[in-house]
């Protein structure tokens, strides 16, 4: 494990799936975390045992179980970290609606790209003017292979997501001169609430299965360790990049 008893790494939507996988695996690399999430109390008994695992490592680890669109919570979160402290930030927000073009309304369009794409900006812009961000730090989003292609009830979140890869490119080319890469992870399909909530996401699964050189879905933690990678020193060149950790189930 490196040292990075300084360093932090922001995870947005950090309580389950792949938000949580990344987690776990940036807590083995050494970072201290701060992981912001929404859950009912039913479900906090299992994350709180998970976080207790996190912090065995000897990592500080903050949550906050707020409305992380919410910009009060930002300015706690600002409160929370030091300054030039912020290494990595993760947004896997996973908030939307998923129903085909005839029962949506505006509304439900508005909102699913303000928590899937729009807020991954609000969040950066606040933390740069915070001075939050380390040298070298890396900003992560999660897209995913609906960003081109039709899934029944996904326009919504199909929209959100060719609008955070927009958001992607401006943000790393901009954002280079402050010393912060900006990148997104296009995960393969995985077994996570978030795709559960798809209308017939089991036939969206077998799908997947059979397109997947690998014969298999894709696990949250294999996706964390590619988010691993691209925090680390070896990966300071790759900046404004969808990287694919899908086993090749994009290719067909």
């Amino acid at each position: 494990m490196s040292n990075k008893t300084n360093e932090y790494a922001l995870v947005l939507g950090g309580s389950s799936g792949l938000g949580l996988a990344t987690a776990q695996k940036l807590a083995s690399l050494g970072y201290n975390l701060c992981i912001v999430h929404r859950d009912r109390k039913s479900d906090l008994d299992d994350l709180n045992e998970k976080i207790e695992r996190l912090k065995s490592d000897g990592q500080t680890v903050l949550t906050l179980n707020k409305d992380a669109l919410k910009a009060e919570t930002i300015d706690e979160v600002i409160q929370c970290l030091p300054e030039n402290s912020l290494r990595v930030m993760v947004h896997s927000i996973a908030k939307g609606t998923v129903k085909p073009l005839n029962k949506l309304t505006k509304a439900d369009f508005e909102i699913t790209f303000n928590a899937m794409a729009l807020s991954w900006w609000e969040w950066t812009d606040a933390l740069i003017k915070a001075n939050r961000f380390a040298d070298n730090a890396s900003n992560i989003a999660f897209t995913s292979e609906g960003n081109t292609k039709v899934w029944e009830g996904y326009g919504p979140v199909s929209v959100a997501k060719a609008g955070l890869e927009a958001l992607m490119r401006q943000m790393a080319a901009e954002y280079a001169s402050l010393g912060i890469r900006t990148n997104c992870v296009q995960a393969g399909v995985t077994q996570t609430k978030s795709f559960d909530m798809i209308p017939h996401s089991d036939k969206l699964a077998e799908m997947a299965r059979r397109r997947n050189p690998f014969q298999r879905l894709t696990s949250p933690q294999e996706v964390a360790n590619v988010v691993g990678w691209i925090c680390s020193d070896d990966a300071v060149w790759i900046n404004g990049t969808v990287i694919k950790a899908d086993g090749g189930e994009s290719l067909r």
